[in-house]
């Protein structure tokens, strides 16, 4: 099965409850999304909801993908710089793929997707990401064609005696 993607869906309820549920599902399956597992959906809402707001604002776009189902499976939130001298570029925040799609090219399909809505958008010359050192979602990124342009030694405490590098990458879109 593909991945369908879709920039900026509606957000009914339903849409919202299906990305709470996959922030969710990819936290407790370990996924470096901003949260240590053991998470709850009521744990992530407070954040969906920022990003709603955000979304409302125009300074957030979501994109989703969807399985041969229809349903949720992966997402990828967009968010624009309000400086000046940096509106060329968006970060790229909080991509996830459902665990039970690991393995079926749905990451790699979600970034391709991200990446040609990207050059959709006006003036937009770059993403920029951030990912959290020891997991190989740098080594995945790369894979997608980004690059390694930054890393803070110890930025990300995990948990009390877990610290992660902070790995910022980056592809220009030119």
């Amino acid at each position: 099965m593909s991945l369908r993607c879709e920039l900026d869906p509606e957000t009914t309820p339903e849409l919202l409850d299906s990305v709470c549920a996959l922030w969710t599902d990819v936290s407790n399956a370990g996924g470096a999304v901003g949260f240590v597992p053991p998470v709850v959906k009521d744990d992530i809402r407070p954040e969906l909801i920022q990003h709603l707001a955000a979304m409302t604002e125009g300074r957030t776009r979501l994109l989703v993908g969807r399985d041969g189902d229809g349903a949720l499976a992966a997402t990828a939130f967009f968010t624009f710089n309000t400086h000046r001298l940096m509106r060329h570029w968006c970060w790229l925040y909080t991509v996830m793929v459902h665990p039970s799609h690991q393995g079926k090219g749905y990451g790699r399909a979600l970034m391709a997707a991200a990446e040609d809505a990207a050059r959709d958008m006006d003036g937009i010359r770059g993403i920029r990401l951030t990912c959290r050192g020891g997991t190989g979602a740098d080594l995945f990124y790369e894979r997608c064609g980004y690059k390694e342009v930054g890393r803070v030694p110890g930025a990300i405490k995990v948990t009390d005696d877990n610290f992660r590098d902070d790995v910022t990458m980056w592809l220009p879109l030119n």
